[in-house]
């Protein structure tokens, strides 16, 4: 949890240091901000997210970013879910078209489980990702897959370390 904290200091003074260089009122020209909204339901069954995020364009080829994420699932009678935590993300666009990605994601994961076999059981652990992923870029929105180099498949709150997105910036 250290570490994530250091990375999000680290990563807030270089954007404060580059802002600094040019002209303050231009800092927040090259402000974006986006993210994704999620939600899913049926059969009992509900999952819902909401990740803003906010990254600064250092010149037409580099933007780095950071991000906060929440979602809470549950299945009726059967457990939930409440995940929330943050980002540092770096993106690159070597083509206008092409985007290239990393980002390290920490969440904290707090479940309630209710078996019949063994009753009410709580668990609740950070989880860590590192994805690198590519892109289609079409204005402000992003379409692609990324790849969680951190995968543990006994350990990750993901099914399977290739992953589809959608950015959005404004």
């Amino acid at each position: 949890m250290k570490s994530f904290f250091l990375s999000i200091v680290l990563v807030f003074s270089c954007l404060m240091c580059f802002g600094q260089v040019e002209d303050t009122s231009n800092f927040w020209q090259n402000v974006r901000f986006g993210g994704g909204v999620g939600l899913n339901f049926g059969n009992g069954f509900f999952s819902g997210t909401l990740a803003p995020s906010a990254i600064y364009d250092f010149n037409p080829y580099f933007s780095a970013g950071l991000g906060l994420t929440g979602s809470y699932s549950s299945q009726k009678d059967v457990f939930s879910s409440t995940i929330l935590g943050g980002s540092i993300i770096a993106l690159t666009n070597p083509y206008p078209e092409v985007q290239i990605s990393a980002e390290f994601e920490q969440v904290n994961v707090n479940t309630d489980f209710d078996s019949q076999f063994s009753g009410q059981n709580r668990d609740n652990f950070w989880a860590n990702a590192l994805f690198l992923g590519v892109g289609y870029r079409a204005g402000n929105v992003v379409f692609g897959v990324r790849y969680d180099v951190l995968y543990d498949e006994d350990e990750s709150i993901y099914a399977d370390p290739w992953l589809p997105f959608v950015r959005f910036f404004f």
